[in-house]
């Protein structure tokens, strides 16, 4: 089955063409300025795309230079928020966008976006099923316990605040691919995974299901991240709000001037762990702060499961930068961590072990596959639709 993955954000579509039985990328790509003016504040010619369906033209052409005759048998979209309703992938009909765009106050960034993406396949191709994956779904497993505010009740009934969790497609696959790793039976399998990005969440395995999670509300909470500041003290927004700082500013403020880039300057992990090393104090701190962040998350999580068997590293960052990893398990020493510098410092695209042998619990780098996850959903729901709710 040849399947279409799209990522739609508000001025850009991302996408890949998969065979998902050869298990092979056959065309990639993103497009971007999707309806933005040379001039701003819509002065000046468009310089991208005018809309998505103008986008999707775009990506037509391209993926049909790569397939030939090959015809496309359906598209995924990986949506962010599926609030409540939605704890599998669906198979999208006009009922359900309209759902999704329902939600679009939980995730006014990104729903939206997702939205037109999926009206530009309708328009485009009215009779290709489409399937919407969604990146909290693998978390409505977590107990009520976990996914509470402690606040009014009304706030829940009302508004729908809660922890929902993000990354759930990343943190899903990856569960899967290091318990096969570990030769451990997905139902058996008590792990701390840790998707670390410009965006950044820690999720508690447990059974091979998500049971506590970084983010909640929104991505916002939870780890240090390249522009997010992650935790803190809500009563700095009171403090703000009273010394005139706007909604808006503080939005700006937590979501794109904080986090890595608020303390070092730079969101870009390696440009950061760089100016560490040539004795940049800030960044030097930056590392620190995120460091020690995501060490008290793991500790916490490896409470959570019962005892982790398993703490893995993923995404751009976790994947690839051995001295973030490094200065992490530094600070895992309580819980018997032990890294093996050569294994840490090796770069590999497959999933490996990089702890000792005498570390207390396993250490593992498994590359995420986001695309691949949503494209073999989308094919399952598609083949069998009866079997996933709405």
């Amino acid at each position: 089955m040849l399947v279409l993955v799209i990522n739609s954000g508000s001025s850009s579509l991302k996408y890949q063409v998969r065979d998902v039985e050869a298990g092979s990328v056959l065309a990639e790509g993103l497009v971007e300025k999707i309806g933005m003016g040379a001039g701003g504040e819509g002065n000046g010619e468009i310089e991208g795309p005018r809309d998505h369906a103008e986008a999707l033209e775009q990506v037509d052409a391209e993926i049909h230079t790569a397939l030939g005759n090959r015809v496309l048998d359906a598209v995924g979209h990986r949506v962010v928020h599926g609030g409540e309703r939605f704890a599998e992938p669906v198979l999208i009909n006009n009922e359900i966008t309209r759902a999704i765009e329902r939600l679009n106050p939980l995730a006014p960034l990104h729903n939206p976006a997702n939205v037109l993406g999926i009206r530009a396949i309708s328009k485009k191709w009215p009779d290709m099923p489409q399937v919407a994956v969604f990146d909290t779904a693998f978390h409505r497993t977590l107990p009520e316990h976990a996914w509470r505010y402690a606040v009014p009740a009304e706030l829940y009934a009302n508004h729908g605040i809660r922890r929902y969790g993000f990354h759930g497609t990343s943190h899903e696959y990856v569960a899967h691919r290091a318990a096969a790793l570990l030769d451990v039976p997905l139902e058996e399998f008590d792990a701390v995974i840790a998707h670390l990005g410009n965006g950044a969440s820690v999720t508690a395995i447990r059974g091979g299901e998500s049971v506590d999670t970084s983010m909640g509300f929104t991505p916002l909470e939870g780890l240090v991240m390249g522009t997010r500041s992650g935790d803190l003290d809500p009563s700095i927004l009171v403090f703000l709000g009273r010394a005139g700082w706007s909604p808006e500013d503080l939005d700006a403020m937590l979501n794109r001037q904080s986090g890595l880039k608020g303390l070092a300057g730079n969101n870009d992990m390696r440009s950061v762990v760089e100016a560490a090393e040539a004795g940049n104090a800030k960044a030097a701190m930056a590392l620190a702060v995120a460091s020690y962040r995501l060490a008290k998350y793991i500790g916490g999580y490896h409470v959570a499961v019962g005892g982790a068997k398993a703490l893995v590293f993923t995404a751009g960052i976790g994947e690839n930068s051995h001295q973030f990893r490094a200065l992490v398990a530094e600070r895992l020493g309580a819980l018997g961590v032990l890294l093996d510098a050569g294994l840490n410092r090796r770069r590999s695209r497959e999933p490996r072990v990089i702890s000792t042998s005498s570390s207390a619990i396993p250490v593992l780098v498994v590359p995420t596959d986001e695309e691949r996850a949503i494209a073999e959903a989308t094919a399952a729901v598609v083949s069998h639709p009866a079997s996933v709710a709405p």
